[in-house]
């Protein structure tokens, strides 16, 4: 995020992290991501960790324990160099919580690498070499601790709620209303594309270990090596709820197909781009419903609004 949180105390990072046995010389605030909250904490010989703070009311404290969890035996026991794991805290566990009700911690590696950005264009080198690591994580045995990512939409509620065109304005900043309105332009249309996503969804699948959002933004560049990020959704689907953000072509389908002898279904690969879509139409209302200013995250989450009802239409 580029918005520090507003009611997080930063002093409780310090105490956290001896939890791990570190020693911060020094913790500087990064602002990159979007969704959680980051700072990089620095030690004796320059030694670097990236430390990340969740807000479970996002989440769900145990899911991302859970996830956390399963990163690390995907890196520990699996043996997945590719997967930037959270480190074990001296008890072993992977996310420690920072108050009772709130924020939540995971520390992490300084993995170096170059970071892309989502949207950013890949070259066909660059999505076969992806391919090549969703084939691994996707015929790996999962780890007891991994959840189920049933595909129902998260937010559904709250966008149906939305579309049944309340004379309650949206009173939660300065994008409330101008949100309000784009969302009521578009609510036919909307309430069509839930109709696809429901047909879509009625065709079942086995189900696999994914990422749940391997997007440019969540890759690493080092050399010849790629390092994927930001394991907070990982969990058990269909391959394609990977496959759809990566693939580009019908060569990068027909090369997971001879890597792993699963041939991915068209109709999934669009349920789960149709998925996102709409997630994210109901994450940014539920943003603008919301108390916001006119910062740079909320600026972010009406560019991403618009352009995605724009996609959608």
């Amino acid at each position: 995020m580029q918005d520090r949180p507003d009611d997080f105390d930063e002093g409780l990072l310090r105490p956290a992290l001896s939890e791990w046995g570190i020693e911060a010389a020094t913790l500087d605030y990064a602002p990159v991501g979007f969704g959680d909250f980051h700072w990089i904490a620095g030690g004796r010989g320059g030694r670097r960790w990236f430390v990340t703070v969740a807000d479970v009311r996002r989440h769900t404290y145990e899911g991302l324990r859970l996830a956390m969890d399963t990163a690390a035996a995907l890196r520990e026991e699996a043996g997945l160099e590719f997967v930037v794991a959270p480190l074990r805290a001296t008890d072993g566990t992977t996310l420690r919580r920072l108050d009772r009700h709130r924020y939540a911690m995971s520390v992490f590696p300084f993995a170096d690498g170059v970071p892309g950005a989502f949207g950013d264009e890949r070259s066909a080198a660059e999505r076969e070499l992806i391919i090549d690591l969703l084939a691994g994580l996707h015929a790996t045995p999962p780890p007891l601790s991994t959840p189920d990512r049933p595909v129902e939409l998260s937010g559904r509620a709250a966008l149906e709620q939305s579309l049944q065109g309340s004379s309650l304005p949206w009173l939660g900043g300065p994008y409330s209303e101008p949100a309000q309105e784009l969302i009521a332009r578009h609510a036919p249309m909307l309430r069509h594309r839930l109709a696809d996503f429901d047909r879509l969804a009625l065709k079942p699948g086995e189900p696999v270990v994914t990422h749940g959002e391997p997007h440019p933004g969540n890759l690493l560049r080092d050399g010849e090596r790629r390092l994927l990020v930001d394991w907070d959704t990982v969990g058990m689907a269909v391959p394609e709820r990977d496959l759809w953000l990566v693939a580009g072509s019908d060569d990068d389908l027909a090369r997971y197909a001879e890597t792993t002898g699963r041939v991915p279904d068209p109709d999934a690969l669009a349920l789960y781009r149709l998925r996102w879509a709409l997630d994210d139409v109901a994450e940014f209302i539920q943003w603008f419903r919301s108390p916001h200013g006119r910062t740079p995250d909320a600026e972010q989450s009406w560019k991403g609004l618009t352009g995605t009802l724009a996609e959608l239409s």
